[in-house]
Order: C-alpha cells, then sequence, then structure tokens
C-alpha cells in the first residue's frame, strides 16, 4: 500500500486542482451578482482545497509520488493554494505522527487539551481560559483563523537544528504573500479577499473539525511515554470517520485515518483500499459516523482514570460527589 502510483497520483491532481480553479473563476465573476452566492460556493470549494491541501500532506510525507524532489515541487505548489508552508507544516507534522498520544507532547501538533487532574487544580481564571478555549465557537472557528493568519507565519515550534527549516517558513510565507498581494492588484481586492479569504475560512473549519475527531474523540488513546504504545496510538488513537462516500472522496481519504497512522507512507488514494483489504485492522479502531461525531465537540478533558474523553458536565458531577477534605 505504500507504492505510490503515478497514473493515480495524476488523477489526484486533476481531480483536486481542476474543480478547485473552475470554481474559484465561478466565485470571482459571482461577486457582483450575490455575495453569499460567492460564499456558499466557498464552502464547497473549501472541499477542494482539503484535497490540495491531503496532497500537500502527502507530498510532505513522500508517498504522493515516487522521488522525493518532485514531491517537495508538488507540495510547494500546494502551499500557494492552502496558503500552508509546506516545509515546516510537514516537519512539525511529523513529529506528531511519532508523539501522538503522548500526553508529554500534545502541545506539537495537535489541538491542546487539560487531564482531569490538570483542570482541577487550576484557579477559576484559568479554567475559565481553558472552557472559553475549548468552546466550540473559539475552537472551530477563532482558532482556525489564528492558527491560519498568524500561529503559522512564525516559528512557533522550534528543535535542535531548525534554523534551515525556520528560513524556509520564512521564504515560503514570503512568496505566498507575494502572489496573494499580485492577484488583489492584478483581480481587484475586494474580489480576491471575499473569494480566497472565504474558501480559507471553510477550509480551517473543516480541516480542524477532521482533525478533532480524529484525535479527541471520546474513546481515543492518551498515555505518558513511559507507558506509550506506537500501534496502540494508531489503532485507537486516530479514529475511522466513517462517512459517505463522496466525503471521503472530497477529503482525501482522511477519514481513514488509523490506516494513515500505521503508515504515514501509504498515499491517500491507497488508504480505502489498504482498511479495506485487511478486515481485522476495522475489528479495533473507533468507527465514528457523521451524526455520532457532533456531540464530541462537547468533550474538553482527558479522564486518566476512566481513559476517555469527558465534558465538564462530567467533570463537575464527579467533583460534586468527591467528599471534601
Amino acid at each position: 500500500y505504500q507504492k505510490a502510483n503515478t497514473g493515480r497520483a495524476i488523477g489526484q491532481l486533476v481531480s483536486s486542482f481542476g474543480p478547485f480553479v473552475a470554481l474559484w473563476i465561478a466565485m470571482y465573476f459571482s461577486v457582483d451578482y450575490s455575495i453569499w452566492l460567492t460564499i456558499g460556493l466557498g464552502a464547497i470549494n473549501a472541499f477542494f482545497l482539503v484535497r490540495i491541501f491531503i496532497i500537500q500532506h502527502d507530498c510532505g510525507h513522500y508517498s504522493f509520488l515516487k522521488k522525493r524532489s518532485v514531491n517537495d515541487a508538488i507540495g510547494f505548489v500546494c502551499s500557494f493554494f492552502s496558503s500552508i508552508p509546506y516545509t515546516y507544516w510537514a516537519r512539525v507534522h511529523s513529529f506528531h505522527h511519532g508523539h501522538t498520544g503522548q500526553l508529554e507532547h500534545r502541545d506539537i501538533g495537535d489541538i491542546d487539551f487539560l487531564t482531569v487532574e490538570e483542570y482541577r487544580k487550576l484557579d477559576k481564571w484559568p479554567r475559565f481560559k481553558y472552557r472559553l478555549f475549548r468552546s466550540p465557537v473559539v475552537m472551530f472557528i477563532i482558532v482556525p483563523v489564528i492558527y491560519l493568519g498568524v500561529m503559522l507565519r512564525i516559528p512557533t515550534i522550534t528543535f535542535e537544528g531548525w534554523s534551515p527549516i525556520h528560513r524556509k517558513q520564512h521564504l515560503n510565507n514570503f512568496l505566498i504573500a507575494a502572489v496573494y498581494i499580485g492577484m488583489g492588484f492584478l483581480l481587484g481586492w475586494k474580489a480576491f479577499l471575499i473569494v480566497q479569504g472565504s474558501i480559507i475560512f471553510f477550509f480551517g473549519i473543516i480541516a480542524f473539525w477532521f482533525f478533532y475527531v480524529q484525535h479527541q474523540h471520546e474513546h481515543t488513546y492518551m498515555q505518558w511515554t513511559k507507558n506509550w504504545d506506537y500501534l496502540t496510538a494508531a489503532i485507537k488513537g486516530a479514529s475511522f470517520y466513517k462517512l459517505p462516500r463522496f466525503l471521503h472522496f472530497l477529503t482525501g481519504n482522511i477519514g481513514y485515518h488509523h490506516i494513515h497512522h500505521l503508515s504515514s507512507r501509504i498515499p491517500h488514494y491507497n488508504l480505502r483500499r489498504g482498511a479495506k483489504e485487511n478486515p481485522e485492522l476495522q475489528r479495533y479502531v473507533t468507527t465514528v459516523g457523521f451524526f455520532q461525531s457532533l456531540p464530541m465537540m462537547f468533550i474538553k478533558l482527558w479522564d486518566e482514570e476512566k481513559q476517555r474523553m469527558i465534558t465538564f458536565q462530567e467533570f463537575y458531577r464527579t467533583e460534586a460527589k468527591l467528599p471534601m477534605a
């Protein structure tokens, strides 16, 4: 399943960039007719940007095509559409794959959260800030905007020897900005900002929602490093987001997230086949449907004792039953 297929990869490029560009042009001409129509088309086109980003994501894993240099070139081009700097994001994401489910490293490449014990020790003001951060409006609307607009523009994550990575990040960001400024002057700032801005806005919401459901579902896997196991982290820590076939198409099969975490070298166009031909891998994964996933926006804390994510309501009900010290 790790073997890249040039024909299928080209097909993915055509079926992602083709509809995206066509819809982008339609959005541009719709601005003068109806901004609401433009925004509605932007919500649809965001899914094709998700597909483009999944290609960028695969290129960062060097799985999309056989040659490393070609992967880098395609991933770099994708970054101008997604607005996500290619090399920097890929390295941070690679760290996530090697440490997913490790409580010591939850702040790198993951959506931050607290354990029950950590939350219990907080005073009122830190608790309020955490509750605000984990509220659905902030988590899935405001945070994606801040992440795409600010956090990816500066080197918020660094390791020893990462100076070249940061230089590539700054260069990538500079070139993205140059292209966007050029497009703004060429096409008109109003039209460009409405078209590209609405696509990026909805893209961020979709991307954050998927990542959240795939790693912070109720029965996920979280351990301190001394007790951590890679295989269990892949199968239990990453969900199978069971969606209609057309949504798997629009999201680049990333719903088969447990297969992706078993091996990040499997290109997205082989994930479904890997799952279908290995039914034993489906026996132990947490399978989540779309309507099942919606209540997950209300789970906020990792309960180490129960080994599951819980809501604030569950936490406070338990606290009320505890004997006073």
